[in-house]
């Protein structure tokens, strides 16, 4: 119930913040005060085939792209966004969504969802924000913002790939609460929040979950992040069951290619199982892009994911993985049409891995295979305004 009231309350802001907005003023718009409010929208089509033709048309254990062999509408959004600025320090933001990709992106399979999560699922974000003039600026945000954790997003058009690695789809791509970012001087920047859980359409318990943040640029092209997470998400909240996880990121961008590592890791003890096991997960990859010429680039991400207690993925499992991606990008005022296709190959051992594949091992149970092959293609269009 407080989440639906806090969300409400967000998009009422964003709505007085629109019609204030339109109200004619005498005094002459201060330098920097226009453009501070911009809306677009987002509409993501693709076609995965999947080499192992599973008659359910799954790909197992993800939440992101997981329709094949079919035309999947992974995604669609609109959204209108008011940035908070020295001269109009108040921000806002409202966002709607819908599509495969929406579904399942905001809690594991099994877990105890908040009321209404089935609705709350449609938001991109809702939120309120407020730059306060205290040394450099301290932007605080609350409500539905974009995770602090993770390299990738939930929209492939932020992403070099098309398909979104594991560490990426086992990690929240929005978080629900309040965080406080604030720049040191130029190169660092320090943040913290306090959110309503690890995945934030979960509800394992009434107890918030804690996590901080630094970013330090090491040179102009090279970024180093790393991210905390601590808290309760299981319904006993002693803190010998909290989970801790860490996420970490170096970046190197240059004019034409873009570089990124990423590792995380993360455990925590399950209560519900005998003796109470302690849980580790852990995975990693490399990004690559090269923006070749024009609108052509391409991109690739090898990548691994070890779940030893099958806590994330549901299953108990060591994932391998490698992604091609050649883009074709067309923009055309405030829009751009973007065109990609994709291979990849996933293989995962242990005792729980597979993949779907063509027919069943006993009435109404998918056969599973160690490996599969995808070749995709997608179609993206957003419009942004200035």
């Amino acid at each position: 119930m407080i989440y639906l009231l806090l969300v409400w309350w967000g998009i009422l802001a964003v709505a007085a913040g629109m019609a204030s907005a339109e109200e004619p003023s005498s005094a002459s718009p201060a330098p920097g005060a226009t453009g501070d409010w911009h809306y677009g929208a987002y509409v993501d089509l693709s076609y995965v085939l999947n080499f192992n033709f599973p008659e359910n048309h799954l790909w197992r254990s993800r939440s992101t792209a997981a329709r094949h062999n079919e035309l999947a509408p992974n995604m669609g959004l609109v959204y209108v966004r008011k940035d908070a600025t020295d001269v109009s320090r108040w921000g806002r933001e409202l966002g709607v969504q819908g599509g495969y990709d929406s579904k399942q992106f905001a809690y594991l399979q099994g877990e105890k969802k908040v009321d209404g999560a089935d609705t709350l699922r449609h938001l991109h974000r809702a939120n309120v924000s407020y730059l306060a003039p205290v040394g450099n600026g301290l932007t605080v945000t609350a409500g539905l913002f974009n995770s602090l954790i993770g390299y990738e997003s939930l929209y492939a058009k932020d992403n070099a790939n098309y398909t979104r690695s594991w560490i990426a789809d086992n990690t929240p791509y929005m978080m629900f609460g309040i965080n406080a970012r604030y720049p040191v001087n130029d190169r660092l920047t320090v943040a913290a929040f306090a959110i309503n859980g690890y995945y934030h359409l979960s509800h394992p318990n009434d107890q918030p979950s804690y996590g901080a943040q630094w970013s330090y640029k090491m040179t102009p092209r090279l970024t180093a992040t790393q991210t905390v997470y601590w808290g309760p998400d299981q319904t006993r909240t002693s803190v010998e069951f909290w989970r801790l996880y860490g996420n970490h990121i170096v970046e190197w961008k240059g004019d034409e290619v873009t570089l990124a590592v990423s590792y995380d890791v993360g455990t925590e003890n399950i209560a519900d199982r005998p003796g109470s096991p302690r849980t580790f997960v852990m995975g990693g990859n490399v990004l690559g892009r090269w923006q070749i010429a024009g609108p052509w680039s391409v991109a690739v991400r090898p990548e691994f994911y070890w779940d030893r207690n099958g806590r994330w993925t549901g299953q108990e499992q060591f994932v391998k993985a490698v992604t091609s991606t050649v883009e074709y990008k067309v923009p055309y005022r405030w829009t751009n049409t973007v065109v990609r296709l994709e291979h990849r190959f996933d293989e995962a051992t242990g005792a729980g891995g597979g993949f779907f594949r063509r027919g069943e091992v006993s009435p109404g149970v998918i056969g599973l295979t160690p490996s599969q092959h995808l070749l995709l293609l997608g179609v993206l269009w957003t419009f942004d305004s200035p």
